[in-house]
């Protein structure tokens, strides 16, 4: 009689189950725990450590992830950040407040003009400068084709985590067009300083509002096109459909914002439910995750769906904001030296990956005594450690590109 067929403990290898060691057949398993204990039930394997990154693309950035394993599952994480300190905010106390502005561009660089905003705003306020009206149209509308920017960024690149590479390049044409915009508005591509202590560097041509009623009109055209290739792709849906569930209270519990906290279901915006600059004057709809389109709350999908979403309401501010702007100045009347009274003010605002704040401690001098920033891609990347507990190896890929962090800002 052969032995083809047989294994060394006896029995045919088609009649035994690789996970449970029994004639029947293993269960189906409906997630990712019950596989594990399926296949703890036969197998003994060792743990092992893996590092990814600092140097690698899934990481978005020079971060280095550590996670023990077992087989294809992830057991522990835990991100290593500080490879890119920038010292953003000890510079802060170093030089006049003038000069610290372009420095919270390097923070989070792909939402700079929104830093520049916020820092702007908090410093304003500790000195009680009064920004012209048209000023602050000029910044919001700023603002918003630097959130579709960066959006369209992480669209294209989450695409590519996960190996679609048509649609990175779709998306990276009207990136480049919006790029263009902020360069000719304000002389760089990538770190601009067009938003400055009293208002903004200069004012709008009619040339550039041109261009960039062109450049809306083709990102307002082509976010369908972009669905089609992504969002509504079946391989994209499996791959983060279900991955990566933060829900509310892990959320919350982590301090995730922006896209993360509105994809587990919480209607929270600083620019409606926290107003400031001329947010309150505008209409637009704050988008939460939903169950039910292709994944559920809380998961890779929703993030990216949330995404592509905001960008729709971004628009929309824009063309009201155009449509309301008033005449007049765009920059307040500032003293060469500027000093900011004794006190201390915290100002907080809506970036595409969060919620920033500006913490400003003053003494009464040129420079600033403290200063200190709350960059939301920290907590974003911190949740990673509690959520990633289960989940494979791959989809730790899909996961992490899912919260669109920029390390600038987590190694501030």
């Amino acid at each position: 009689m052969s032995d083809a067929g047989h294994t060394p403990g006896g029995g045919d290898v088609a009649e035994r189950d690789v996970y449970t060691g029994a004639g029947e057949p293993a269960p189906s398993p409906s997630s990712v725990h019950e596989r594990q204990e399926l296949v703890g039930r036969d197998l003994r394997t060792e743990e092992l450590v893996l590092n990814i990154g600092p140097q690698h693309p899934a990481t978005h950035g020079v971060l280095r992830v550590v996670i023990k394993t077992d087989g294809e599952f992830v057991r522990e994480l835990e991100p290593h950040v500080g490879n890119l300190h920038r010292c953003a905010e000890k510079i802060g106390e170093s030089v006049p407040y003038y000069q610290w502005l372009p420095y919270v561009d390097r923070m989070d660089y792909l939402a700079a003009m929104c830093n520049e905003h916020v820092a702007a705003m908090a410093i304003e306020k500790l000195g009680g400068v009064e920004v012209p009206e048209r000023a602050e149209y000029c910044r919001v509308i700023i603002a918003e084709v630097q959130r579709i920017l960066s959006h369209l960024m992480a669209i294209g690149v989450y695409g590519l985590d996960l190996g679609a590479f048509t649609p990175f390049l779709h998306q990276f044409r009207e990136r480049e067009r919006g790029m263009d915009l902020l360069d000719h508005i304000s002389g760089g591509r990538l770190l601009y300083h067009y938003i400055q202590i009293g208002g903004v560097k200069r004012d709008f041509s009619r040339e550039w509002l041109d261009e960039l009623d062109a450049w809306l009109a083709s990102v307002e055209r082509r976010l369908p096109e972009y669905n089609t290739l992504l969002l509504n792709n079946r391989v994209f849906q499996q791959r983060t459909a279900h991955i990566g569930l933060i829900n509310e209270e892990t959320a919350k519990r982590w301090g995730v914002t922006g896209p993360g906290l509105r994809a587990a279901g919480v209607d929270w915006d600083l620019r409606r439910d926290v107003p400031y600059s001329v947010y309150d004057r505008f209409e637009f709809e704050v988008p939460c995750g939903e169950s039910g389109i292709a994944g559920e709350l809380g998961d890779c999908f929703n993030r990216h769906w949330i995404r592509v979403r905001e960008v729709e309401e971004s628009l929309k501010i824009i063309r009201q904001a155009l449509a309301q702007m008033p005449e007049g100045p765009t920059m307040a009347k500032m003293p060469k030296s500027f000093k900011a009274p004794k006190g201390e003010i915290y100002v907080r605002g809506e970036n595409p990956r969060g919620e920033l704040g500006v913490y400003i401690v003053s003494d009464g001098k040129p420079t600033a005594y403290r200063i200190r920033c709350r960059g939301p891609s920290f907590s974003n990347i911190a949740v990673i450690t509690e959520v990633a507990r289960g989940t494979m190896i791959a989809d730790l890929v899909a996961l992490i590109g899912s919260q669109d962090i920029v390390l600038g800002e987590v190694d501030r």
